[in-house]
């Protein structure tokens, strides 16, 4: 089955350039003043147990700017010469730890084919960086990443030599860079979006690949196994989020992550799964019968749900706040469960934050940021009001009902028993309206039902 949909996916995205990442970087350096410093660090690796490692994926933030995936390294850049200069800090060329670990593209790699202007052992980090810091007044640093560039800026702020009184250089404040970086992060250009569109046609055909499969007589770790294994196959890194996949009663809990229950014949099982690629995420749910076939119940629940979503995503237009799809999404849930009679108060009621019944069965957002993060950087509120969409923001778009009769809190109706529904698809807004990355997916009842159980 794999080689039949590989085929059909397309050829991989080029690589975003090293022309790209120094257009990145000037943009990022020129809201610095001249006598500023900025440091960048790789995430710690995890240890899974004794000396077995977790998958290592680096901090964000020094892939937007550098593209550099490889552990134990550090980016700084200082104005020299009336210039800003990159300088990437990286584990040396070592023989016998590449033949156990891998190859390592050590200083003249990076120094060739990344875009830095110097590269450095990091076994050099401390010394150089403290010449660095000694004429620098303003340190742009994310403290918590590397205890050992924490313990160096914050000595280097509290330092009080005579020189440092002779001369008056050296730093006298830290601040995160990470806003600055977010606010351009913001914005995906042609490459990304190149980048995020292939993690999103792998994730769709991973999740059709799931309902060819079918749920009837399968296990919820089989569906995850079929998901996983299509996203390796395909090319990418794997998951950009732990997958939930979901069957019966355990789709009514938002982030299921035990995945280990059969898929009960005639329930409906939701799956919450997508690829990294690059670096970049895709995040798509789709909720779908085991057997097929959605019963009369499943039927209303999810025709609501996707018209709540098709309302949230038209709305997802240059100009319009970000809260406009979440309060389309609400709305026509409200009246869909007003319609079937699950809401008894009037829309105005059922809508209102505290007293209306639409919470008890939606209760989470229908919108996040995503690009390089699943749940991606960039706040939304800022100045306390919702942030304007833009041509070229991405968020996802998954409104959803839960219906879990073993909740103590609300009382079920039968007719909808432990039904749990949610879709999910991820948007670009785009200059004259929304951009459906994600299409390549089936949503429509009758496209589900043609495919769930039916082979390639």
């Amino acid at each position: 089955m794999f080689e039949k949909m590989f085929a059909v996916l397309g050829k991989m995205p080029e690589p975003i350039s090293i022309d790209e990442y120094t257009a990145r970087q000037n943009q990022l350096y020129s809201t610095f003043e001249e006598s500023d410093v900025l440091i960048l660090c790789s995430s710690p690796e995890t240890i899974h147990s004794n000396d077995v490692h977790h998958p290592y994926r680096t901090q964000s933030n020094l892939l937007y700017l550098t593209g550099w995936t490889e552990p134990e390294s550090v980016m700084c850049a200082t104005m020299s010469s009336g210039t800003w200069k990159t300088h990437l800090f990286v584990q040396p060329k070592d023989t016998l730890k590449e033949i156990w670990e891998g190859r390592r593209p050590g200083l003249e790699g990076a120094e060739k084919d990344w875009p830095v202007d110097h590269a450095h052992s990091i076994e050099e980090v401390e010394s150089t960086l403290i010449d660095m810091l000694s004429n620098a007044n303003r340190v742009f640093h994310r403290m918590g990443i590397m205890s050992s560039m924490d313990d160096l800026v914050v000595s280097s702020i509290k330092n009080r030599d005579r020189a440092r009184q002779r001369l008056g250089t050296g730093p006298i404040s830290v601040e995160d860079p990470s806003n600055k970086i977010a606010e351009m992060r913001l914005i995906k250009s042609d490459a990304e979006i190149e980048q995020m569109k292939f993690a999103s046609d792998v994730s769709s055909l991973a999740h059709i690949a799931a309902m060819r499969h079918g749920g009837k007589n399968a296990t919820e770790n089989q569906l995850q196994s079929v998901i996983e294994g299509f996203f390796r196959y395909a090319g990418t890194s794997g998951w950009s989020y732990p997958s939930i996949v979901g069957s019966g009663e355990n789709a009514t809990i938002l982030h299921y992550k035990e995945n280990n229950s059969p898929c009960t014949n005639g329930d409906v099982v939701l799956i919450d799964a997508g690829a990294e690629f690059r670096g970049y995420a895709a995040d798509i749910t789709r909720s779908w019968p085991t057997d097929g076939t959605f019963t009369e119940p499943q039927k209303e629940l999810y025709q609501i749900v996707l018209d709540a979503q098709i309302a949230a995503i038209n709305e997802c237009v240059p100009g319009n706040p970000y809260t406009a799809p979440h309060e389309a999404a609400r709305k026509v849930l409200a009246e869909g469960l007003i319609k079937i009679g699950v809401i008894t108060q009037t829309l105005k009621e059922a809508l209102d934050s505290k007293s209306g019944q639409l919470k008890d069965w939606y209760m989470h957002n229908t919108s996040h940021w995503i690009g390089l993060d699943v749940h991606d950087v960039g706040i939304y509120l800022p100045n306390g009001e919702p942030r304007t969409l833009q041509p070229g923001m991405c968020l996802t778009i998954e409104p959803g009902l839960y219906f879990g009769a073993w909740r103590p809190d609300v009382d079920c109706p039968v007719r909808y028993s432990n039904i749990g529904i949610r879709i999910e698809d991820d948007i670009l807004v785009g200059e004259t309206g929304p951009i459906v990355l994600t299409e390549r997916c089936p949503k429509t009842i009758t496209e589900i039902e043609s495919i769930v159980g039916k082979p390639v």
